[in-house]
């Protein structure tokens, strides 16, 4: 494994994005029961933006040099980390921030980015043509290029600063289940909470219809770009994978579970009618691991880290209305 950052790192962006980002609640579930296990809610949903994502942006914005400043910043998002990246360079004092969506993004999001004084630019019929002309964009304009989490291990380490805090909340936890998207997140927390506890696992989760990190871990092949299948509610956790992700996290995850959108689904509609949590549809698929495969989840203290809490109002109708066998 070549070790991009360590857990020195994640510990200096904790001091670095202390003044801003919050140390989110670490709270008991109150329905999920499975053989007298005790499960713990990360709630990444009441962060900052209702996002982890805060926590990556800030930690690699303020470290960029005056230079970089002056010229300021941009990002291609479809949604938490494009909002992160507004809020960072707000609260920073950057004068100029740029995200770019693709065509059709919801003005719901446009709206929040631009409510934190950026520039919110719809370029290209889907993410990887958006990704293709924000970056060409972003290059002409000499701004600084926030990557949400392929290249930059500033992202990683402000990301890892969750399991820090998860495992000083309750230095019982044993398990943290994470869910996986371009993978910076479980990489991060992977990296620090075993530099605390090296014995704790690392459960990720990935929805069925994007399941990059379990294929590029079979294939040995980093899928930096990776097609959904069908419909998900997962929209912000799916797409490909980053180089540092692929290159660390193999050695670090001790399992990896892939839950169908249906389970993701039903888990929503728990969080919000049953354990009363406004959380967004993706960040579900934890407790959808945990209810699905309680036996492969494992553990005895058990964190799920509710990564996001952007509730699309679509997606909540549809589900809310639907009728799920329990």
């Amino acid at each position: 494994m070549k070790e991009w950052f360590d857990a020195q790192d994640v510990r200096a962006a904790r001091e670095r994005i202390k003044p801003w980002a919050r140390v989110t609640p670490l709270e008991q579930s109150i329905y999920l029961d499975y053989a007298d296990r005790n499960y713990q809610f990360k709630l990444e949903s009441q962060q900052l933006g209702k996002s982890f994502k805060i926590r990556g942006a800030l930690n690699t914005i303020s470290q960029l040099s005056d230079r970089e400043k002056r010229h300021g910043v941009g990002t291609v998002s479809t949604g938490n980390h494009g909002v992160a990246v507004a809020i960072a360079a707000h609260v920073l004092g950057i004068p100029d921030c740029s995200v770019v969506v693709p065509l059709g993004t919801p003005h719901a999001k446009t709206d929040r980015i631009r409510f934190y004084g950026a520039r919110s630019m719809m370029l290209g019929a889907d993410y990887d043509e958006a990704l293709t002309l924000g970056i060409n964009y972003i290059d002409r304009a000499e701004m600084f290029y926030v990557d949400p989490f392929e290249h930059d291990t500033r992202v990683y380490a402000g990301q890892g600063t969750i399991g820090l805090e998860i495992m000083e909340q309750n230095p019982d936890v044993d398990t943290i289940v994470v869910p996986i998207g371009g993978g910076g997140l479980c990489t991060g927390i992977a990296v620090a909470a075993k530099s605390i506890n090296p014995n704790v696992r690392i459960v990720g989760v990935q929805t069925a219809a994007c399941p990059a990190m379990v294929d590029s871990i079979r294939d040995n092949v980093c899928y930096s770009r990776f097609p959904t299948e069908g419909d998900t509610v997962c929209e912000a956790i799916v797409g490909g994978i980053g180089e540092i992700a692929f290159d660390m996290l193999p050695s670090l995850i001790d399992d990896i579970v892939v839950v169908s959108e249906k389970s993701i689904r039903s888990a929503f509609k728990f969080m919000i009618e049953r354990e009363q949590l406004s959380v967004e549809a993706g960040s579900a698929m934890v407790v959808a691991a945990v209810r699905e495969f309680p036996e492969r989840v494992g553990g005895k203290n058990v964190a799920l880290v509710i990564s996001g809490g952007n509730l699309d109002i679509n997606i909540l109708t549809s589900v809310l209305a639907e009728d799920f066998e329990e």
